[in-house]
């Protein structure tokens, strides 16, 4: 019983971690080279990345979505030009989930195309996101804000995520304990008094 109760609490992990890590607000170092607006028709399984319909009133499989176009900073001794694409989708999230109560995407638009540069002279970016670029599925990760840094090294400390990864670590604390007294005072006492009626029982039977 030892391997598959190890398996199924990988799978649990596992899927636990992709969780958090699609949620949790991620930040990227980066240079803004455009903004645009494109109609996009959602429909399979990229319609799970995205708002709900009823959000700002968007209709549910088409929609006109704005987008933020970005590069990283290229590797050291590289060209500039040359660092790897990056995009992001500009889209409120209402009051849904994840509960960002995101509703500004318009004013993030503006201030987006505002710190549009050059790789001649850059202007870079630090970009907070939750979301995943997913080529196949046509997903991108969802832009909530955006500020100048000072340079492409520039490495913010994520501080949202350690409040919230810590809120939820207590929160599972808090849950096992009432478990575990759950467990001592309801199951194992309820446990221990069946297998002593089971007991009484078999031995009624048995003609003890």
């Amino acid at each position: 019983m030892r391997w598959p109760r190890i398996i199924f609490l990988l799978i649990v992990l596992s899927f636990l971690g992709a969780f958090l890590h699609y949620t949790l607000p991620q930040t990227e170092v980066v240079r803004i080279t455009g903004t645009e607006v494109i109609r996009t028709d959602l429909s399979g399984l990229n319609r799970w990345f995205y708002a709900q319909g009823d959000t700002g009133g968007v209709t549910s499989d088409s929609r006109d979505l704005r987008f933020i176009n970005t590069v990283r900073p290229a590797a050291e001794g590289v060209d500039p030009s040359q660092g790897r694409p990056l995009v992001f989708r500009n889209e409120d999230t209402g009051f849904g989930w994840p509960p960002y109560f995101k509703l500004d995407s318009a004013d993030l638009h503006a201030e987006a195309s505002n710190l549009t540069s050059s790789s001649a002279d850059p202007v870079w970016v630090a970009i907070t996101h939750y979301g995943w670029r997913s080529n196949l599925l046509s997903s991108y990760p969802n832009a909530l804000s955006i500020r100048p840094v000072d340079g492409p090294d520039a490495r913010p400390i994520p501080w949202l995520s350690f409040v919230i990864l810590l809120v939820l670590v207590i929160l599972i604390f808090m849950i096992w304990r009432i478990w575990e007294r759950f467990e001592d005072r309801v199951i194992v006492p309820a446990a221990d008094a069946t297998r002593v009626r089971w007991a009484k029982l078999k031995d009624r039977f048995g003609g003890r």
